[in-house]
């Protein structure tokens, strides 16, 4: 790996002096996690994505502000914490009055376009986009509203998911990703005919979330007896958290019949998937290189969440453990930026500023309300500079009775939420999360700091009531 020196003039110089703006291409997985990758110690054999960190700036902590599909991407797109856009589950409608980062690179001059999925509720499909390229995978009703009104609500996400994986032929999802990559290319096709307006391109492919069945090519580049294991296990009930439990029964995961073998079988569709993507995010890049229009195309890789892959006995998502709610976060600009890695705790909401911030806008000049992200675009022209900055997450969706909190602050995670009681976790000395410690003395103080955080944040039972009023009206309007 070669490092170069970072450039003396800053991004927003470098665009000073040139009348050309970078055009934008944001490539987005669903249920990627970072510990599988390379760039992040993992194994899984993705070259082209090997490639692109190789070059770029790696975020080793950027994490998901939900880790579920929908309100992880309506939070990305909007710049705010999901309940302040009341993305509170994947039932929940994006309001079309919301603005998108499409439509601030808009009024940056930029032509916006959307290829893939983003999850969207309601009648509004563009939210900013001038084009969408492919449909919604999804339902684009409420019928996946939620009810906190019952006692349990079984997911769709079960021990099935994990039982039946393998090898396949085709799939639905195989079928939604080749149409987002055709699409795509073709896109970026028209781009290199037309000049003089840049692009933002966000592709959206499905894979690797599950069902965990892959292609025999992809199956093939990994040897089934070397997948790896989870490592950690299931916990005893008497020391379980709260909320672990709870979405061990949510998913249907106790007392499963889920066997080793099984987990074997359903990681190794998991790591499959994985070097599908990175097929279709190689072709990507060659056509961006056959167009010539690499040279001036930054390239952003990040993911809506992870998948806990059998860690703590957990699958999926819906939990603040870094395996669901870490994602990679790459940022390919060479022309800017040397490569490097950045440890600084960061968030997918930062992503609407800092595209602004590449794009030339001033995005506190035109944002209705305050936004919750902040540029990257100096983290990555110094990505050895380190800063105090918390992220925070939550979860309202279903899994959970009243609402879930997050904060990450320096090396220190707190959960907490509801009658869940206080979760601690010290990520330098414990980054598999195995021992809470909020209660251990020594660390009250830090303890309580991280509390004022999420109490600062967020207003549990306004939020609370907010959440049961529009699941109650969405499951009335889809009855």
């Amino acid at each position: 790996m070669t490092f170069r020196f970072a450039k003396k003039t800053t991004l927003l110089e470098t665009l000073s002096m040139t009348p050309e703006k970078p055009n934008i291409l944001l490539i987005q997985a669903d249920q990627l996690k970072p510990q599988v990758l390379k760039s992040y110690g993992g194994i899984a054999d993705t070259p082209h994505l090997d490639s692109l960190a190789d070059e770029g700036v790696v975020f080793e902590n950027a994490y998901c502000n939900f880790p579920l599909c929908a309100p992880s991407r309506f939070s990305m797109l909007a710049g705010m914490l999901p309940s302040r856009i009341g993305a509170y589950d994947n039932g929940a409608e994006y309001l079309a009055q919301i603005p998108t980062m499409a439509h601030y690179l808009r009024l940056a001059g930029y032509h916006t376009c959307l290829s893939g999925k983003q999850h969207f509720v309601g009648p509004d499909m563009l939210h900013g986009f001038h084009e969408r390229l492919v449909p919604e995978l999804y339902p684009t009703d409420f019928s996946w509203a939620p009810s906190w009104d019952e006692d349990r609500m079984d997911s769709n996400n079960n021990s099935t998911g994990v039982t039946r994986s393998g090898v396949c032929t085709r799939s639905v999802q195989i079928d939604h990703d080749e149409a987002v990559l055709y699409r795509a290319k073709s896109k970026l096709h028209d781009y290199a005919r037309t000049e003089g307006q840049p692009f933002f391109l966000l592709a959206s492919f499905t894979h690797p979330h599950e069902p965990y069945f892959a292609l025999q090519k992809h199956w093939d580049r990994y040897r089934h007896d070397d997948i790896p294991m989870p490592v950690t296990q299931l916990q005893p009930a008497k020391v379980r958290d709260l909320h672990t439990d709870r979405i061990l029964r949510h998913h249907s995961l106790l007392d499963s019949g889920i066997t080793e073998s099984h987990v074997r079988t359903a990681r190794h569709g998991y790591l499959a998937n994985v070097s599908y993507f990175d097929d279709m995010l190689g072709d990507l890049l060659d056509t961006l290189r056959q167009t010539g229009l690499s040279r001036n195309t930054v390239i952003l890789l990040t993911a809506d969440h992870g998948d806990m892959l059998g860690e703590h006995g957990l699958w999926f998502k819906k939990h603040f453990n870094d395996h669901a709610s870490r994602v990679p976060l790459i940022v390919h600009a060479p022309e800017y930026f040397a490569n490097g890695r950045s440890l600084v705790n960061v968030s997918l909401v930062d992503l609407l500023p800092t595209l602004c911030d590449l794009a030339g806008l001033k995005v506190t000049e035109h944002a209705p309300q305050t936004l919750d992200g902040t540029s990257l675009v100096s983290q990555c022209e110094h990505p050895e500079h380190s800063n105090s900055g918390a992220v925070y997450a939550e979860i309202t969706s279903e899994g959970v009775p009243a609402p879930m909190f997050m904060v990450r602050s320096g090396q220190y995670k707190l959960i907490q939420g509801g009658d869940v009681p206080p979760v601690l976790y010290d990520l330098a000395n414990d980054p598999e999360e195995r021992s809470n410690v909020a209660d251990e003395p020594e660390l009250t103080d830090t303890r309580r700091s991280l509390e004022s955080l999420i109490q600062d944040c967020w207003d549990p039972a306004s939020l609370e009531r907010d959440i049961r009023l529009s699941q109650r009206r969405r499951r009335l309007v889809h009855a």
